[in-house]
């Protein structure tokens, strides 16, 4: 079994988007652990609703290649529109943040994700998840990763969200 770590995003209807993406997440293995939901700023074009971002661990067989496809699918399933504007809105954003310990390239997307060590969206919810856990790369904890991001303003924990009570 493979050790994931997911990112999930949304500023369109996100308590519902969310909670539809963790219901089709269920099916690609074991839900081990929901992060709390973190809202955010849009980054890169300000004129948009905040982002609300929160990491799944999932256990599953499925290999980089064919985990990253499966999350293609959930993001077209949930109406994800792909513009030439990267900062667009958007319904839902999957991505794999941790794959075990592994250093990859998965089609572009290098993992662990970079956005790990400079995103606090990203950083916080793993720390939340799995303290512990060591940055393949780097070597550092999740949790010293994320420790400079908790005193930031940009960044909100949302524990009034509870997307899996969303039907």
């Amino acid at each position: 079994m493979n050790t994931v770590f997911l990112s999930l995003g949304s500023n369109i209807e996100p308590e519902q988007h969310l909670a539809d993406a963790l219901r089709r997440l269920a099916a690609l293995g074991k839900m081990v652990a929901v992060s709390p939901v973190y809202e955010s700023l849009p980054a890169g074009d300000p004129d948009q609703p905040n982002y609300l971002n929160l990491v799944v661990l999932l256990s599953t067989n499925l290999a980089p290649v064919a985990l990253k496809q499966q999350l293609l699918t959930i993001e077209q399933a949930l109406g994800r529109a792909r513009s030439a504007n990267l900062n667009a809105a958007r319904t839902i954003d999957l991505d794999i943040a941790l794959f075990n310990l592994d250093i990859l390239l998965v089609g572009k997307r290098h993992i662990p994700d970079p956005d790990i060590l400079t995103q606090p969206y990203l950083a916080c919810p793993l720390a939340d998840l799995a303290p512990e856990f060591f940055h393949p790369e780097t070597g550092q904890t999740l949790s010293a990763i994320a420790a400079p991001f908790r005193q930031r303003t940009d960044i909100l924990r949302r524990d009034d969200v509870h997307l899996l009570a969303v039907k």
